[in-house]
């Protein structure tokens, strides 16, 4: 049984090798014609000088940070593994996302090039990157936490409490690099977007991606730094965060049981995640298509290596529970059941709620007939509408988990903690493939505006277009995934919480007649709202400042919009870099110092009243958000296609400004509230001991 995360250490090595495969297959792809390999350059360069720039920021924060700890360390409120735990966490998810960055700056070009021989090899090589995304990011996690448990069992003997409690703070380094990677990269990416959008789409007229266009190649930058960097940081976080949170729990829920060694808590949540690989891996050998194919076939095709991968880890978790725990503890398979099941209809909700193969988006389109203001509201409540499906689901699963895992042990309230939990693991087992087809999005994204930029033949941009558009259903799909696994992992972070403050034995009352309690609810309630203004106001004014600039070019650019002159990219590219890591410090610290503040002032009442009231707020903010954003990008994808006037019409010039308002809805704010819910919690945890010693009521 000790030996047992030595499993989970050979699937991150097995994870990291098909990476290492896919990356090179892709490597080895046609890169098309010189003006394709230099728009590439142009996009690659960008994205690693933002990069480069970013981290050096994010650099001073850890530094601070670690310092901090490590006084904390010092007075022995803490061990003195938790600052290196914090650090490291850090490291790997900023890494995870500069590696799928990497390979998606080279594979851009590449998918152009092979979309030029047909559908299905343009899929090959955008899928093959996110392939490299998608098993990096659980190659990575599972990489630190096989390493960290070893170190710390075999290296210093620690108990399992000191190990759990360790790798919860290598969660809340993860988390708070995921903030600011999410957070500065969707600043970035949007306010491209939209400066590009509403300069070059609406007032002039131009195609998208149109190379004329002086934001085009920041708007392709962005694609990369936001929806492939900062993605990879988020949902390494995300899985991350839910194999920590049930691994404390259950040292803690099988304390009371003492027929079963506590190593199995831990153990199980690593094997299901290393199985997840193997059965990613083979999922996604039967992504392909014929050419021609239309969205519902294309969706077809991620479908069955998605639904492939979750049928198989559903049957194998069965024979997991059982060897390790034993028959009578099946109540916690049916809680990883629940959780597998619960990811793939939120999957489901999304993709009919943002997909334009299905009614609602349609809708929405057909609403730009009578003008920007109809499309307006049609997305806002199609965003509000979609939010009840995901929340029952989530509900269903919450209950079936909690309760089928105290079936054994009715009064372990623990035990049916860890149950919701492992429903997280669950729900996440098979991120390396769900992440791969999210992370292909921006790479077939990136592909048509090579392609147009470029000059390619009229149906290689019309593949590429039938990529993108599936390709923004499956990453609206691959945040419906977070959003959900993030409610689970929040419980049960709250949990572990409470859990801290009883092993310090701290003094609090969480009654709900108690107003400290109601105070941390509206305050955490508020926190999303809060965070959402502050992100999207940072958009707004990154955004008018590259439209301003893109304006004056257009004007003083002389033969520019006659194409015989090029466009000065580079300025776009150096506002949007300065702007986004500008604006990300603000929410990315209030995230940080909002239940430190809340806890020295109401103590651990208020903190847990905090966690609740963000956790249900941001839930139902970040689903809305995300649908809502993806639901006016396919309606206006629709419009193009030839429906309601076609491109040029003023129905699709309504439809883009929908895209435009959803674009920060859906990339920056909306996920990234997420992160925002989990590192609340980790905080918490972090500082509980400060918290319990130090508060005014």
């Amino acid at each position: 049984m000790e030996n047992l995360y030595w499993v989970s250490f050979a699937a991150a090595v097995v994870a990291l090798l098909f990476a290492f495969i896919q990356s090179r297959r892709v490597l080895k792809a046609d890169e098309g014609t010189a003006r394709m390999a230099q728009i590439s350059r142009y996009v690659r360069t960008g994205a690693q000088a933002y990069l480069k720039r970013q981290y050096k920021i994010i650099a001073v924060f850890f530094i601070c940070m670690f310092a901090l700890l490590c006084v904390m360390a010092a007075f022995g409120k803490l061990t003195w593994f938790v600052p290196f735990a914090f650090v490291t966490g850090g490291f790997f998810s900023g890494l995870s996302g500069f590696i799928g960055m990497s390979i998606a700056t080279r594979a851009n070009a590449r998918t152009a090039a092979a979309a030029q021989k047909g559908l299905n090899r343009g899929l090959r090589v955008a899928f093959s990157a996110g392939n490299v995304m998608g098993f990096t990011v659980v190659g990575l996690a599972l990489l630190d936490l096989s390493l960290w448990y070893a170190i710390l069992k075999i290296g210093f003997g620690a108990s399992l409490e000191t190990i759990t409690s360790t790798m919860i703070t290598f969660g809340m380094g993860a988390s708070s690099m995921a903030l600011f990677a999410r957070v500065g990269g969707g600043i970035f990416t949007k306010a491209a977007d939209v400066g590009a959008d509403l300069v070059g789409k609406v007032e002039a007229g131009i195609p998208e991606d149109d190379p004329r266009n002086p934001a085009v190649i920041a708007d392709n930058v962005g694609d990369n730094v936001g929806d492939v960097a900062g993605m990879g940081a988020d949902l390494y976080e995300s899985y991350a965060g839910s194999i920590l949170s049930s691994c404390a729990l259950g040292v803690v829920a099988f304390n009371q049981i003492p027929s079963v060694d506590r190593v199995a808590a831990v153990a199980i949540p690593l094997i299901i995640a290393a199985l997840g690989v193997v059965c990613s891996i083979i999922g996604t050998f039967f992504v392909q298509t014929k050419e021609e194919a239309s969205q519902k076939q294309l969706l077809r095709a991620l479908g069955r290596g998605t639904n492939f991968s979750a049928i198989v880890i559903a049957v194998l978790s069965f024979f997991v529970v059982w060897l390790i725990l034993g028959i009578e503890f099946y109540g916690i398979y049916l809680a990883i059941l629940a959780g597998l099941v619960a990811g793939v209809l939120i999957g489901r909700f999304t993709e009919y709620y943002t997909s334009d193969t299905y009614k609602p988006t349609r809708e929405l389109a057909s609403k730009s007939e009578t003008g920007t203001a109809t499309i307006m509201i049609g997305g806002l409540g199609l965003g509000m509408m979609s939010t009840l499906l995901p929340v029952i689901t989530v509900g269903i699963a919450i209950i079936i988990a909690y309760f089928c895992s105290t079936i054994p042990d009715p009064g372990n309230t623990n035990l049916g903690l860890y149950g919701i939990a492992v429903a997280a693991v669950g729900m996440l087992s098979t991120l390396g493939i769900t992440l791969s087809t999210d992370a292909y999005g921006p790479v077939a994204d990136n592909a048509g505006g090579i392609a147009e930029m470029s000059g390619m033949p009229k149906e290689v941009r019309e593949r590429t277009d039938a990529l993108d558009s599936l390709g923004n259903t499956t990453a609206a799909t691959g945040k419906g995934f977070a959003i959900g696994s993030a409610a689970l992992t929040a419980l049960a972070l709250i949990a572990s919480f409470k859990d801290k403050l009883d092993a310090i034995g701290a003094d609090y009352n969480i009654s709900l007649m108690n107003p400290n309690v109601l105070v941390g609810i509206f305050v955490g309630a508020c926190l999303p709202f809060l965070f959402s203004a502050l992100t999207m106001g940072a958009v707004g004014r990154a955004a008018q400042s590259v439209v301003v600039e893109v304006r004056r070019q257009f004007r003083e650019i002389k033969g520019l919009m006659e194409g015989e002159a090029e466009a000065d990219y580079a300025s776009c590219v150096d506002l949007c870099t300065k702007a986004s890591l500008k604006e990300m410090i603000v929410p990315t610290i209030i995230a940080i110092i909002s239940p430190i503040i809340i806890g020295v002032v109401l103590g651990g009442s208020g903190v847990m009243g905090l966690l609740c009231g963000a956790t249900a707020s941001g839930f139902i903010m970040a689903i809305f958000m995300a649908n809502s954003g993806g639901a006016w990008d396919n309606a206006k994808k629709y419009i193009e296609g030839g429906h309601h006037g076609g491109k040029g019409g003023e129905q699709h010039k309504a439809a883009v400004v929908g895209d435009t308002v959803g674009d920060p809805f859906k990339d920056t704010s909306g996920p990234s509230i997420n992160i925002l819910i989990k590192l609340l919690s980790m905080v918490s945890i972090v500082f509980s001991g400060l918290i319990a010693a130090v508060h005014i009521f």
